[in-house]
């Protein structure tokens, strides 16, 4: 009978990984893989683990072999049909909830919500505030609707999310006006190499590119963001490591001031914003 230090020694993947998919498959904490690492596994679980183990030699994402990802301590639901959350996102929610610190029941807004974990970070953060999740794709909003059921107290004081299906702001209520708005949209170019690499092969194509020079939607949503927010609301979008001065020239052009940007953990500038005052 096999067992997990076997597996261990002859997968082809790096140990963490393995030990990532055999907790999932055996239904183990980590220590057991330790401390039952001799004990005869089922075989049927050793066929489940191999299915997973090839399918992550064949480059498919951890996360959605697994169907979950952490993301600002909270653990989401992940599937092909939403973006995988990364860690480097998750300055844009510390930058959201630095801004509505000291409002009292903030309105804020998410757009391009994916699995929903920016909109759920800062409402689990954030209990009073009252939180707008925005996304075109109506699968993507099904994974989010689960994971805010999931992770947020139903009672909260902000009540539940509220999810809309819009192409970035178009079925909005006009009449709604944000504290702050905040988005990850798709930035990468339709011609860049990286769409047919790693990860990125087995996330939906619309959450990742625009099918253009990568900055289609970020001017979408800059153009339209005066419209919804309040005086000195604040605007704040993720983008690729070479569009940082793009952003801030679209920002200042539109007429937000205090116009910035910040590094993430790599010491990338990863997000960009501004307040808008007019």
């Amino acid at each position: 009978m096999t067992t997990v230090a076997e597996l261990l020694r002859g997968s082809p993947l790096p140990s963490l990984e393995t030990r990532i998919l055999l907790t999932h498959v055996l239904g183990w904490r980590r220590t057991e893989l330790i401390t039952r690492d001799s004990e005869p596994l089922d075989t049927a679980a050793v066929e489940r683990y191999r299915t997973l183990e090839a399918r992550r030699a064949d480059g498919e994402p951890i996360a959605q072999l697994v169907g979950v990802r952490e993301f600002f301590g909270l653990e989401f639901e992940v599937t092909p049909d939403v973006l995988i959350p990364r860690p480097e996102t998750e300055l844009l929610v510390e930058t959201a909830l630095a801004h509505i610190e000291t409002i009292a029941a903030p309105r804020v807004l998410d757009l391009g919500t994916g699995s929903g974990a920016i909109a759920i970070a800062i409402a689990s953060a954030r209990d009073d505030a009252h939180v707008w999740a925005v996304d075109r794709s109506q699968a993507a909003l099904d994974v989010a609707q689960r994971n805010a059921a999931k992770l947020l107290d139903a009672a909260r004081a902000g009540g539940a999310l509220t999810f809309v299906h819009s192409d970035w702001t178009q079925a909005l209520d006009p009449s709604l006006r944000f504290h702050a708005i905040v988005s990850n949209p798709p930035y990468i170019a339709d011609d860049d190499p990286h769409l047919e690499q790693g990860d990125l092969r087995f996330e939906p194509r619309g959450a990742l590119t625009d099918e253009a020079d990568g900055l289609a939607a970020i001017r979408a949503i800059i153009e339209s963001a005066p419209f919804l927010l309040v005086q000195n609301g604040a605007l704040w979008l993720e983008h690729g490591y070479d569009q940082a001065a793009d952003v801030r020239a679209l920002l200042a052009a539109r007429g937000f001031t205090g116009v910035q940007s910040k590094t993430d953990i790599a010491g990338i500038e990863r997000i960009s914003g501004g307040i808008f005052t007019a």
